[in-house]
């Protein structure tokens, strides 16, 4: 079988440091779908804009290849402990595939690209293949009550943030609650625990550089990327 990209997603994030983890966790950022020219075509998306919800199958462009293993390090995990790759989300798996559920905010047509699906809540770099999209229909995709195996016991790590005014005024004011939403997630790997450590993460345009301290995230600059 071989599958063809339909589009790419363009949006602020530009490396895979401080991408979400996960779709949903930062409803903040706002992406675009943007389609290859073979497919767009505006009766494709017929009935769309009646779906709050859409689901992404798309490829994990910056994942490396190499030999299957059959066990992942899940960053939840601390970077440590072993799971079946086929229990995780991990994109390091036999098909470089991504599932992502994003929330569809509206279509907005250009007379250079066509018709752009806005998108809330991705969790994909910008760039990155888009194979399918599907809507999400709640009575067939909601299962609220399901388990969530290793990671029912794990409490979701959010971070207080503190931005000097002076520094959070360098940026547009609509990445402003965008970035705050990503730093609040902790964009750190688990293991990673130095409260010495000066990191750096680039966001839409920006150089955003930080430290963590008992549980405060504490950005020291925000530079302009050339």
């Amino acid at each position: 079988m071989e599958i063809s990209k339909i589009a790419i997603i363009e949006n602020d994030y530009k490396e895979k440091f401080g991408t979400p983890r996960q779709s949903g966790l930062v409803p903040e950022v706002r992406s675009s779908i943007i389609f290859e020219p073979s497919y767009r075509d505006s009766r494709a998306l017929l009935g769309i804009e009646g779906f709050s919800r859409l689901w992404l199958i798309w490829g994990f462009s910056k994942s490396s290849g190499g030999e299957f293993s059959p066990t992942v390090r899940p960053p939840r995990l601390g970077g440590n402990a072993r799971r079946g790759v086929f229990a995780t989300r991990s994109p390091f798996r036999p098909n470089a595939l991504g599932l992502s559920c994003v929330e569809l905010l509206g279509v907005e047509t250009s007379s250079q690209l066509g018709d752009v699906l806005i998108v809330s809540g991705a969790d994909l770099i910008s760039g990155s293949p888009i194979y399918d999209i599907k809507p999400y229909i709640p009575y067939a995709d909601a299962f609220p009550d399901s388990r969530c195996g290793f990671l029912e016991a794990l409490p979701e790590r959010l971070l207080e943030v503190f931005v000097p005014p002076e520094l959070l005024q360098r940026l547009p004011q609509e990445k402003r609650t965008a970035l705050l939403g990503v730093l609040r997630h902790d964009p750190r790997p688990a293991y990673q625990d130095d409260p010495e450590r000066i990191y750096g993460m680039a966001f839409g345009g920006f150089d955003v550089k930080f430290s963590v301290d008992c549980g405060v995230l504490r950005v020291l600059d925000i530079l302009t990327l050339p």
